[in-house]
């Protein structure tokens, strides 16, 4: 996947830490939004539909995943 920009959250600290990174590929690849580990960029991608993330992000947003 050369010549993606992958997004790392603004929340990353210097030194890295657990995070994953987020490609747009609605221009490359027929609308797929595309997710990996910071730590691992080589290693394999998480691939959706541009609507499947925006309702993954509404729902982490709201109250839709909750921790416990």
């Amino acid at each position: 996947m050369s010549g993606v920009r992958w997004k790392k959250s603004s929340y990353t600290g210097d030194n890295g830490g657990n995070c994953v990174e987020v490609a747009d590929l609605r221009k490359v690849a027929g609308g797929s939004i595309a997710v990996r580990d910071s730590k691992n960029p080589d290693g394999p991608k998480l691939f959706c539909t541009a609507a499947a993330w925006t309702e993954f992000l509404a729902g982490i947003s709201g109250s839709g995943f909750r921790r416990g």
